[in-house]
């Protein structure tokens, strides 16, 4: 479902109103919601909303596990860290417990790190399957969704929900969970804006299935398609027919 919005400000309304009825729903069947957040610029403000009153006082904080799709190679304390954009925007201004908030430790080494949060998942979820009951994610102007970057080995893996991987034009490691990781969730969403989106918004959804060039092809949680949120400037190159009436 691809659902376009005027603008960045109500996208972000709308993608935090998601949240609080995921968290609500989830949280009453089963007394706990587990969320993977995004990093980069554009979930910020719905971070943002949902610290603000009146949102924040609509979910159970003490029930909600915080996790990372994906987690650049630097200290927690690193301007670039997405827990620091996380934390600062969000948990900060909310009272979810310490010891539900679950980073990736991108300070050690980046095979190491991916490691940890994997062991860190198998032991949150014991033996039962690994489903989040949302996963947020963004969209790269090379079409990268979370740090599955165009031809990357990480695009190929079948069985482990965690990997690093370099990505050689950002000489960076990161940590990213895999597609088979994310493809279990209930639900998954993307959130875009911007025009500098837009080509990589409608190779996604309306060109021929190359994942390996168009990473995002990937990700069909539960066999279903993701909802897009997606602002006019990102949605500007797409046809009438890929998107959700209003």
């Amino acid at each position: 479902m691809v659902h376009v919005f005027n603008n960045y400000e109500s996208l972000s309304q709308a993608a935090a109103e998601i949240f609080v009825d995921l968290a609500n729903q989830s949280i009453y069947s089963n007394g706990r919601f587990c969320v993977a957040l995004s990093g980069g610029n554009t979930p910020r403000r719905t971070y943002e909303i949902l610290a603000a009153s009146p949102l924040r006082e609509k979910i159970q904080w003490e029930a909600v596990h915080v996790f990372w799709s994906d987690e650049r190679c630097v200290p927690l304390d690193d301007p670039r860290s997405n827990f620091l954009m996380a934390r600062r925007s969000l948990l900060d201004h909310v009272p979810v417990q310490a010891d539900h908030v679950h980073p990736i430790l991108g300070d050690l080494p980046a095979a190491l790190a991916a490691i940890h949060y994997e062991a860190a998942l198998r032991d949150f979820f014991k033996k039962q399957n690994p489903v989040f009951d949302l996963i947020l994610l963004g969209l790269g102007e090379n079409a990268h969704t979370a740090s599955l970057f165009p031809h990357t080995s990480v695009l190929d893996e079948s069985e482990r929900w965690v990997e690093d991987v370099y990505v050689a034009e950002q000489r960076m490691y990161r940590v990213t969970m895999t597609p088979p990781l994310i493809n279990q969730a209930k639900e998954v969403v993307f959130l875009v804006s911007g025009a500098e989106k837009a080509s990589a918004l409608q190779s996604v959804l309306e060109g021929a299935y190359h994942p390996h060039d168009f990473p995002a092809q990937l990700i069909h949680s539960n066999g279903a398609h993701p909802i897009w949120l997606v602002d006019k400037a990102a949605a500007h190159k797409l046809v009438e027919e890929t998107i959700e009436p209003a």
